[in-house]
């Protein structure tokens, strides 16, 4: 039997599919509206608004269907770039949990990390008060209730999970989280498909198709793929690897305009659903 291929959006049409088939029109441009207001908020830092034009959080949210009546968990999201967004656009109707890295952890950049997010949400609780925070590590693994999720998001995480071996384990955990028919969001550095290398400390572009294997290894169903986040000027050659890019700039002041001038790295974007029972 032949395999049907996941649909495939461009830029023109992909907020405009994904909303219609969410709600109509109209909800597609009140979400659309909320979400291009959010992250050009004056609650965001000035850091956060200038990735914006690599990062196409509107876009990306709107393909992955978000809704402000949702409940929606983020994987390990770090600092909280996107926290800044989902949380304000739940925090009314839906419901947001923040599965952070394991606070227990000895990595001293990983605990940096969670007092950045931990700063972010204690210094505006107009806007971060209904935060759910939970931890995603080894033995850590109830991001929310099972089976009361709409949608789970990543982004950019895959590579530090198959460093630590737990990838599999970290797809399994959404799956279980996850309503019927729920969406999982994934965002990851795209490696060139004649080039992938095994994901190793110091490698973190992952091959598309081998995201999409690994993902459905846990019970999951690529729906869409979009090229929201693709930069064809990323060459993924770098000394540095993908961190020589911005905003990291590994490499210092070495070539530094010819990096910013390269952008964020190259990335896939995939929508996958938890099957209906």
């Amino acid at each position: 039997m032949t395999r049907l291929k996941p649909l495939r959006f461009t830029h023109v049409f992909l907020v405009f599919i994904a909303m219609l088939l969410s709600g109509g029109l109209q909800a597609a441009d009140t979400v659309v509206s909320r979400l291009s207001e959010l992250a050009d908020g004056d609650h965001r830092s000035a850091e956060q608004k200038a990735r914006n034009k690599d990062r196409h959080p509107v876009e990306t949210l709107s393909f992955f269907g978000i809704a402000d009546n949702m409940t929606v968990v983020e994987l390990w999201p770090f600092g909280g770039w996107y926290v800044s967004i989902l949380a304000p656009f739940l925090r009314e109707k839906g419901k947001f949990y923040a599965a952070a890295i394991d606070p227990g952890t000895a990595n001293e950049r990983e605990l940096d990390y969670n007092k950045q997010l931990h700063a972010m949400l204690e210094s505006n609780p107009s806007i971060y008060d209904k935060v759910i925070v939970t931890a995603l590590a080894p033995g850590k693994t109830e991001i929310a209730p099972a089976g009361t999720v709409d949608m789970v998001l990543t982004f950019r995480n895959i590579h530090n999970w198959e460093w630590a071996g737990i990838g599999k384990a970290v797809f399994e955990e959404a799956f279980k989280a996850l309503k019927p028919g729920g969406i999982l969001g994934v965002v990851e550095h795209r490696a060139d498909p004649a080039n992938v290398q095994e994901l190793k400390p110091g490698v973190a572009y992952v091959g598309e198709d081998y995201a999409i294997k690994l993902i459905e290894s846990a019970g999951f169903k690529l729906v869409a793929h979009s090229e929201i986040n693709a930069n064809p000027k990323d060459t993924k050659d770098y000394p540095r690897g993908v961190w020589t890019l911005p905003p990291n700039f590994a490499m210092g002041d070495q070539d530094r305009e010819k990096y910013a001038a390269i952008g964020e790295s190259d990335r896939f974007t995939l929508k996958f659903v938890k099957p209906a029972e």
